[in-house]
Parts: structure tokens; C-alpha cells; sequence
């Protein structure tokens, strides 16, 4: 069964909003709603001339100049200028014939109303006076007490020309709201884009940080395990093979609790999960030296800090374990590495060097440095990372302890 949806048709009321709101040279249908209106209009005009002032009813000339006047209204929208002074054209030696003064009265005030609400209030001020002085001119040719009646009735066309003014400027108010808030819109739509950037982000780094560490190391303590299977079959040492597999074991039972944590936290599309638990601190970084020792290094580590923000602590946690996996992975066999952690003017100083020989020439880049910079980044502070001088690789970071956290700063 298919759902029907019917349109609601606006109301009147909005409709007529919509229709002032609108810039009627933009309107569409507008040469076709102009020509009715030059319609409407003309059968006034006739009606006008036909049932007031009998005396003055138009000759043929007259009928033929009150009907051309209608005319040019068609393209009132693209050229208003041009058609007030086609429909002037028109009136003027109308009225200098002394036909019906009233018939061609709304057609001029269609015309002032389209110059004054399309024009700049200037421009339209000027126009009227022109108007104006063109018709009192004429009529003072004419019948010098009809000039006198004109100029008692030319508050009308003040009125029609103020009121033009005040639809432009409304226009103009209008349009300026609705351009905020499409502005305003359109941050909106860019805030959630970068928003979802940086959660594609944080999660990219998240388990960048969480499985490159943990793949690692199982690779290290399989190869282990290889090892001593190939190196010497009659002498096998049953208690090293199952030492490297016991070690492999523990560290898939840690990277699978780390990974359900971070899925936990994904689930939640953002709020703060009961089963997330604390942000890993520098308190872990034990167990990473722990972990890298497994996996063949010979690590020295020095911590003299005290309590940290939980942000910095984590950054500097994840910081400290890309930086392990990278020595591992690349420092070649049972590398030195040396892990310091210490406070300093504010700041804790963080830096992790090894002895080996580096990552191989010509390697695939990976993702590590850029993680491991968008991290100490994410809470204010710097990373520097290259070989050093004297053979081997250094990692150094500074990490504000006062600071202002990131969205970036987020971890798994």
C-alpha cells in the first residue's frame, strides 16, 4: 500500500505576503501577468471615461491615446523608465484635448509605483517632480483652474510614490533576512561538516593508535616463536614458545577490550559512555615499557610528574605508544630505548629516543608521525620527530598542562 502525499496550498494571506516579499522583476510569469494588468486596467480606463464626467468623454484621438497608454505596462518590470515615459507620452496630449481627466489616473499610478518600487528613492523623487511638471505644464495650456485642480490632487501621486519606497525598502529588509539565514545555514552545514571531519579523524587515530601498537607486537612475539621452533629442533625450549604465545594471547586480550571500548564510545554518536571508563594516562605507560620489553626492547624509562589533566595525560599516553611501536617495528633487534616524562615551566616534556637504525629507506610512509603530532596538538602543545645526530630516532613533545582542549582531542 503507497503512502499519497497531497500538496497544502498556501493560504491567501501568505500568498499575498509572498507576492510583496518577492522582487517583482524576478517574479515569474511576469510578462503575462503584466499584460493582464494592462487588460485590467485599460477596461477601467473605458469604464472611467464612459460613466464620469460625460461632458469630457474621449474622442477617437482621445480613445486611441487612453488605450496606447496601456500598452507599454506589458514591460513595466524591465524597463520602468521607459515605460512611464511612454505612458507620460501618451497622457499628456490626452489631457491637453481635455478628455475625461479621472480615466487615465490609474495607469500613471501603475507606472510611478513601478519606477518608485524598482528605483532608488532619489531616481524616484525626481521622476515624480518631472511627472508632476510635465502634467501641470500641460494642463496650464489648457484650463488654468484644472492645473489648480491637479495640484490639489497631486498628493496622490506623492502617496503612490512613498508608498513604492516603503515596498522596496520592505523588499530590501526581507531580503536581508532571508540572506542571514541562509548564511547562517550554511555555517551550520560547515560546522557539521568539520565536525564529522574531526570524528573521522579522531577515529582514524583512535584505531590507527589502538591496532598498529597491538599488530605490532604480536608480529614481533610471532617471530619470536618462529625463532625458537627453527632455530633448533632437537633442543626445542617448550617454555620460550609458550612464553611468546602466552604474550601474544595477552596482547589480543588487551587490544580486543580496547577496540569493544572504542566501539562502545562509537555507538553512542558522540555522548559520553558509562562503559568508555577513564582516558588511558601517563599511569599506562608502565605497561607500554612492559609491552615493548616483551617484544624484544631494552627500554629505560624516568617519570617525575605529578597529577596531569586527564587530556594531557592521554595525548601523552598515546604519543608514548606510537612511539614504542615505532621502535620496535624499526629500530631493528632488541633496540635501546629510552623513555622520559617530566615537568617543566608549566609544561610536560615528553620525549622517547631508541639506537636503531631508523625506519628502511624508500618504506611506504605510514600514518604515525601524523597522528602523533595531531595528538599533542589537540591539547595546545608541539611534537618534533627525526633521527638524531649521534644514530638512532627521537621523539620530543611539549604539552601545555594549562590548556584549552580541542574537539581533536579525543581518544578511544
Amino acid at each position: 500500500m503507497q503512502a499519497t502525499t497531497t500538496a497544502v496550498r498556501p493560504r491567501r494571506g501568505e500568498r499575498i505576503i509572498a507576492a510583496l516579499n518577492r522582487d517583482p522583476r524576478t517574479a515569474p510569469h511576469g510578462m503575462r501577468n503584466d499584460t493582464l494588468l494592462a487588460m485590467a486596467l485599460a477596461v477601467s480606463a473605458v469604464c472611467l471615461s464612459l460613466f464620469t464626467d460625460a461632458g469630457r468623454r474621449p474622442d477617437a484621438l482621445g480613445w486611441t491615446l487612453l488605450l496606447a497608454a496601456h500598452v507599454p505596462i506589458v514591460w513595466r518590470r524591465r524597463r520602468p523608465l521607459l515605460v512611464l515615459a511612454a505612458v507620460v507620452a501618451c497622457v499628456a496630449p490626452y489631457h491637453a484635448l481635455d478628455n475625461n481627466h479621472g480615466a487615465p489616473l490609474p495607469v500613471s499610478f501603475v507606472a510611478l509605483y513601478t519606477v518608485a518600487v524598482t528605483g532608488r528613492p532619489l531616481r524616484t523623487i525626481l521622476t515624480g517632480i518631472a511627472v508632476l511638471g510635465i502634467v501641470v505644464t500641460v494642463m496650464l495650456t489648457v484650463n488654468t483652474h484644472q492645473a489648480v485642480e491637479l495640484l490639489r490632487v497631486s498628493g496622490w501621486v506623492v502617496a503612490v510614490l512613498f508608498c513604492g519606497v516603503d515596498v522596496r525598502y520592505y523588499r530590501q529588509y526581507v531580503a536581508a533576512i532571508v540572506e542571514r539565514a541562509e548564511r547562517a545555514e550554511r555555517t551550520r552545514e560547515q560546522e557539521a561538516r568539520r565536525r564529522v571531519a574531526e570524528e573521522r579523524l579522531r577515529i582514524a587515530r583512535d584505531l590507527h593508535d589502538l591496532l598498529a601498537h597491538s599488530i605490532t607486537l604480536i608480529g614481533v612475539q610471532t617471530s619470536v616463536a618462529v625463532h625458537v621452533l627453527v632455530a633448533d629442533p632437537e633442543r626445542l625450549d617448550r617454555e620460550a614458545i609458550a612464553r611468546a604465545l602466552d604474550d601474544i594471547a595477552e596482547t589480543c586480550r588487551t587490544a580486543r577490550g580496547e577496540l569493544r571500548t572504542t566501539l562502545e564510545v562509537l555507538r553512542e554518536h558522540g555522548a559520553e559512555s558509562e562503559a568508555r571508563g577513564p582516558l588511558p594516562g601517563v599511569d599506562g605507560v608502565t605497561d607500554l615499557v612492559g609491552a615493548a620489553r616483551l617484544a624484544g626492547a631494552r627500554v629505560q624509562q624516568t617519570v617525575r610528574i605529578r597529577e596531569i589533566p586527564p587530556a594531557v595525560g592521554a595525548a601523552a599516553y598515546r604519543i608514548v605508544q606510537e612511539a614504542l611501536t615505532n621502535a620496535v617495528r624499526h629500530a631493528g633487534p632488541e633496540p635501546a630505548v629510552r623513555v622520559d616524562l617530566y615537568e617543566k615551566d608549566g609544561a610536560l616534556h615528553l620525549s622517547v629516543t631508541d639506537d636503531g637504525t631508523g625506519p628502511t629507506p624508500g618504506g611506504v610512509p605510514g600514518f604515525g608521525l601524523v597522528g602523533m603530532r595531531e595528538r599533542a596538538r589537540s591539547v595546545g602543545g608541539t611534537l618534533d620527530a627525526g633521527p638524531r645526530a649521534q644514530g638512532g630516532f627521537e621523539v620530543a613533545a611539549v604539552l601545555p598542562l594549562m590548556t584549552i582542549v580541542t574537539p581533536l582531542e579525543g581518544t578511544g
